[in-house]
C-alpha cells in the first residue's frame, strides 16, 4: 500500500471536527462504519475515488489532506529523542514513525512539551550566568517560544490565508495604481476612506522607527530611510490595521495560541502577509512568476518591491487550483540567527541550535549581492534546489547602519526544472550534489570537514593516535549498527 494513502488519524481529526459518528461519515462517504474504522487505524488506505468523496462531501483542499506531514514530525521527534537526555533509552526510527503515523496529536504534544524544556533550561543557564554577577541579577525572559509557536501557525495553513489575499486584492483595485504609483494611489486612498495623512519624516524624529501611526492627529509619519518598495509596504500594513482589524483578529482567535505575546506576533505577521499580498497581488504575481519563471530580479523591477518582499511572497503562492513551486525560505544574520523561516517543501530545518555550514546560505555573506546556486542533498538522500542572496534593511544613518541578512530560498529538486536559476544544472543526477544536514548535532555524516560538534545518540571514538576530517570520530547509535 502506498504509504502517503495512510491518512487515518487525519481522516479521524476530520470526522471529529465534523462532530460525525462513525457510521454518519461511512454513509456520506458510501462504506461501512467497519471499513471507515480500519482506516482511521491505519490498517486500510484511502483509495483515490474515496478521496475524492472526501473533497465533494467535506469541502476539504484535497492537495493539503493529501500531504504527508508525517515526515516533518518524525524530523521533529528525532531532534528530540537525539537529545542527551535520552541517551540510555533503544528509541529507534522506526518507533518515531509508528508514533508520527498512529498518534501525531501526541507526537507534536511530545515536540511542544520538549521545546518548553528547552526553553525552560536555557532561562536556568542564563540565570545561573547571572547570579555570578549579583550587580546584573534580574528575571530572564526568552521569547522564541512564541516565535516557533507562530511559525508553526503559519506553516500549518501553509503560509497562504484566503481570506486576506481576497480583500488585499480589493485594495489593489480601489487604489488603482495602473498608472504606476502604488505609492500615490495609497496616499489617496487613505485621505479618501479613512481620514488619514501620509507624511514623509527625518530620520533624526523617526528615530529607530520606520512607519509610527499619530491617532490623534490621523497621520501615518514614514521614516525618510525606507525606499520605495518600504514606504508602500508600511502604508499597507497600517491600512490592514485601520480597515482589517477584525479580519486579522478572527485568524487569530481561531488559532488559539498560548499566549498575548504569540497572538501579536500573529498579529504583526498576518498584517505583513497583507501588505506583500497588496503590493503584488496574486493573480497578476503567480502569472508574472510564472511566465518569468520565478526570476526574482525582473519580478522585483515589475511589482516595485524588494528582493525579500518577492522571496516571501513566492512561499504564499498555494491557492488550491492556482499554485506556484512550493518553496522554502529562511533568513539569516551574519552570526547564524535565524530570523524568518518557512519550511515548506518539506525541508527540515533544525528547531534548537545552528544550521549546516555546507549549506549555501552561509556563503552569500562573501558576495553580497551576488545570486548563488547549490543543488544539495539531506542525509536521507532527498534533494534541494536553493538559491541565496543578501539582503539589506534600511538603517537610520551612520551610527545605526543598515542590517544585512542572507536570504535561501529552494525547492524539492523535482520542481527545480521550473526555476530559471537551475538552467545547466543536472538535476536528475545528484551525485554530484552537496551533502548536507539539518545541523552538525544531527547529521550522521562521519566525513564531513565542517562539523562543528559531534553528532547527539552517537558513541564517541576517542584515540590520539587517530585523526580523521574531523576532531571527532564516532560509532553509529545502537539501532543503527
Amino acid at each position: 500500500m502506498d504509504k502517503k494513502a495512510m491518512l487515518g488519524p487525519k481522516v479521524r481529526r476530520l470526522r471529529r471536527e465534523r462532530g460525525l459518528t462513525q457510521a454518519q461519515m461511512a454513509d456520506q462517504l458510501g462504506i461501512s462504519a467497519s471499513y471507515l474504522n480500519l482506516i482511521e487505524h491505519n490498517q486500510r488506505p484511502v483509495t483515490v475515488p474515496l478521496l475524492l468523496k472526501l473533497g465533494q462531501n467535506f469541502g476539504v483542499d484535497l492537495q493539503a489532506f493529501a500531504e504527508d506531514e508525517e515526515s516533518r514530525l518524525v524530523a521533529g521527534l528525532r531532534e528530540v529523542f537525539a537529545d542527551t537526555l535520552f541517551d540510555g533509552s533503544d528509541i529507534k526510527n522506526q518507533d518515531l514513525k509508528e508514533l508520527a503515523a498512529v498518534a501525531p496529536t501526541l507526537g507534536q504534544a511530545v515536540v511542544t512539551l520538549y521545546r518548553a524544556f528547552r526553553e525552560q533550561r536555557e532561562d536556568l543557564q542564563n540565570l545561573g550566568e547571572r547570579l555570578a554577577d549579583r550587580d546584573k541579577l534580574n528575571l530572564v525572559h526568552n521569547a522564541q517560544f512564541p516565535l516557533e509557536e507562530v511559525r508553526d501557525f503559519f506553516h500549518a495553513h501553509h503560509n497562504h490565508f484566503p481570506e486576506i489575499e481576497a480583500v488585499a486584492e480589493a485594495l489593489w483595485a480601489e487604489a488603482n495604481p495602473e498608472r504606476g504609483d502604488l505609492y500615490r494611489g495609497l496616499v489617496d486612498w487613505l485621505l479618501k476612506e479613512q481620514g488619514v495623512r501620509v507624511k514623509i519624516m527625518p530620520a533624526d524624529v523617526m528615530g529607530y522607527a520606520v512607519r509610527r501611526f499619530d491617532r490623534h492627529g490621523r497621520r501615518i509619519l514614514v521614516s525618510e530611510m525606507l525606499a520605495p518598495s518600504g514606504r508602500n509596504f508600511q502604508l499597507a500594513a497600517q491600512i490592514a490595521l485601520l480597515r482589517h482589524r477584525e479580519l486579522i483578529n478572527g485568524i487569530v482567535d481561531a488559532a488559539n495560541l498560548s499566549g498575548d505575546e504569540a497572538r501579536r506576533l500573529a498579529r504583526i505577521g498576518l498584517t505583513n502577509y497583507f501588505a506583500g499580498a497588496v503590493l503584488m497581488p496574486y493573480d497578476r504575481f503567480l502569472e508574472g512568476a510564472k511566465r518569468e519563471r520565478y526570476d526574482i530580479d525582473v519580478l522585483r523591477r515589475r511589482f516595485d518591491a524588494s528582493f525579500e518582499q518577492v522571496c516571501h511572497r513566492l512561499t504564499t503562492l498555494q491557492r488550491p487550483g492556482a499554485r506556484g513551486v512550493p518553496f522554502f525560505l529562511i533568513r539569516v544574520d551574519s552570526a547564524g540567527n535565524v530570523s524568518k523561516r518557512f519550511s515548506g517543501a518539506g525541508f527540515h530545518f533544525a528547531r534548537f541550535g545552528g544550521g549546516c555550514p555546507r549549506w549555501i546560505v552561509y556563503e552569500a555573506f562573501r558576495t553580497p549581492g551576488k545570486i548563488h546556486t547549490q543543488l544539495a542533498q539531506m542525509p536521507d538522500g532527498t534533494a534541494y534546489f536553493s538559491i541565496a542572496r543578501t539582503a539589506v534593511k534600511a538603517g537610520g544613518g551612520y551610527r545605526s547602519p543598515p542590517q544585512q541578512f542572507a536570504m535561501a530560498l529552494g525547492c524539492d529538486v523535482a520542481h527545480a526544472g521550473q526555476i530559471v536559476y537551475a538552467d545547466g544544472i543536472d538535476l536528475e543526477h545528484t551525485e554530484a550534489a552537496t551533502p548536507i544536514g539539518v545541523n552538525c548535532r544531527l547529521c550522521p555524516r562521519s566525513d564531513c570537514s565542517q562539523r562543528a560538534f559531534p553528532p547527539l545518540n552517537h558513541r564517541l571514538i576517542v584515540d590520539e593516535n587517530l585523526r580523521g576530517v574531523t576532531p571527532f570520530l564516532f560509532a553509529p547509535p545502537p539501532g543503527e549498527r
